[in-house]
């Protein structure tokens, strides 16, 4: 679209005023004041017939399809002209939908040789970014008019979340014992799949011994196993409006996330399945789990997905749904929250007919300003009261908690420093002891 700048408008504005100075100044001249106005306008048109048209100028963008959290990227726009021509500066902003961080313009010319714009941006947090439309803008040679173009792109940024890979010691020594079997011959629950037999020494536990193989063979046989692979884990997320919750500058969703991630990595280097579920008032994601070390990158893709919800969780119709779509015995990696004794009731019994076929375990994450207030220095009523109160809700989360793990279910309830270790322990202890 074509209009006339504010230079323009001032241009043409100012030959009423000038003509009313000369009629005053002289009333023979006003056959003349006219032609100022006229003139204005023949200046304007001049400079319209002077920009280079829209047709030619040649657009192409491009964009990563996906970034990882809290880096930087660019947006390449090149510009050329179908025609030669005087070099033009040309202005380009993009419109977009999502958390992406972007100068409010660039500038560049077109005209000359191709031109390619670089629109730098960075990724604030997890989510997809839609870029909407390109604004471009140049102007003629005496800047009275201008150009505004808008190029549609319909383009999508997956922002990935951003798993840090850090392991301790003892997780390391732990996983490297677990997943790959160095220690062949496991002891009580420590591996649930027979391997092979062996000639039985002093050390071994005797309670491996084979003995009718022994008898057969006329010297004592222990048992080797080794840990199984190819179950199934689903890392299931609650994407309501409790998952909000900032802590640490990250929403309690990211957070879960992040060591949902680490956990999957670990799992799929172990050799089994990993999928992912998300759900609130409804269903909102689901992947089949699958295998290998290049699932990963599946895993990570689908977690961009997960978008932030302001509705109430319904834990009957997702685990139900989940329990469902899960044709054998599975690990559930459950990441919530919850806050009141009905949402608790409710949430026990679904957890209560998940358990039953599966392998559970439910994740929370410890609020840091209830610890802060149960820990406080009581120096005044306030602060005794306020740390009354938080003592009951601690004290009733304590009671929720157990009565889930009454039920089977692997309890994690840590604060979010501690998340990611506590749960890939928990994780490596269930494969230990057979219980998959």
């Amino acid at each position: 679209m074509i209009r006339p700048t504010p230079r323009a408008v001032l241009l043409f504005s100012l030959g009423i005023p000038v003509a009313l100075l000369m009629v005053v100044w002289n009333p023979a001249l006003w056959p003349f004041s006219f032609d100022l106005s006229l003139l204005a306008l023949v200046v304007i048109a001049v400079d319209a017939l002077l920009i280079p048209p829209r047709h030619s100028l040649v657009v192409d963008l491009t964009a990563p399809k996906r970034l990882p959290v809290g880096n930087e990227g660019t947006i390449e726009v090149t510009l050329s002209s179908t025609r030669s021509a005087r070099p033009v500066r040309i202005e380009a902003v993009v419109d977009l939908d999502g958390p992406l961080e972007t100068p409010p313009m660039v500038a560049g010319h077109f005209g000359g040789a191709p031109e390619r714009l670089g629109i730098p941006f960075t990724a604030l947090r997890r989510g997809v970014v839609t870029l909407e439309a390109l604004w471009l803008r140049w102007r003629g040679p005496l800047g009275l008019v201008e150009w505004r173009l808008r190029e549609g792109l319909d383009r999508r940024i997956e922002i990935l979340p951003a798993a840090r890979m850090s392991f301790g010691p003892a997780i390391q020594a732990l996983s490297k014992s677990a997943i790959y079997g160095t220690k062949t011959q496991n002891q009580k629950g420590e591996g649930t799949e027979f391997d092979t037999l062996r000639e039985h020494v002093p050390g071994l536990d005797s309670r491996m011994i084979d003995w009718k193989q022994s008898a057969r063979h006329r010297k004592l046989l222990s048992k080797e196993f080794r840990i199984e692979r190819n179950h199934q884990i689903v890392l299931a997320y609650d994407t309501g409006h409790l998952m909000l919750e900032p802590i640490d500058g990250l929403a309690r969703l990211d957070h879960a996330i992040e060591a949902g991630l680490m956990l999957g990595w670990t799992g799929l280097r172990a050799g089994d399945l990993v999928g992912s579920f998300g759900f609130d008032a409804t269903i909102r994601h689901y992947l089949e789990p699958g295998r290998g070390s290049t699932y990963y990158a599946r895993l990570q893709r689908s977690a961009a997905q997960l978008a932030y919800h302001t509705e109430e969780t319904n834990f009957t119709l997702g685990l139900a749904e989940l329990n469902a779509r899960l044709k054998r015995r599975a690990l559930v990696v459950l990441f919530t929250e919850f806050v009141d004794s009905v949402m608790a009731e409710l949430l026990i019994e679904s957890l209560k007919r998940m358990a039953n076929r599966h392998a559970v375990i439910f994740v929370t994450l410890q609020d840091p300003l209830t610890t802060r207030l149960v820990n406080a220095e009581p120096q005044d009523f306030t602060i005794v009261a306020e740390a009354v109160v938080a003592h009951d809700f601690a004290r009733e989360r304590a009671i929720v908690m157990e009565r889930i793990a009454r039920l089977g279910v692997h309890c994690v309830d840590v604060p979010v420093g501690g998340l990611s270790v506590a749960l890939l322990n928990r994780y490596l202890q269930i494969k230990q002891e057979g219980l998959l």
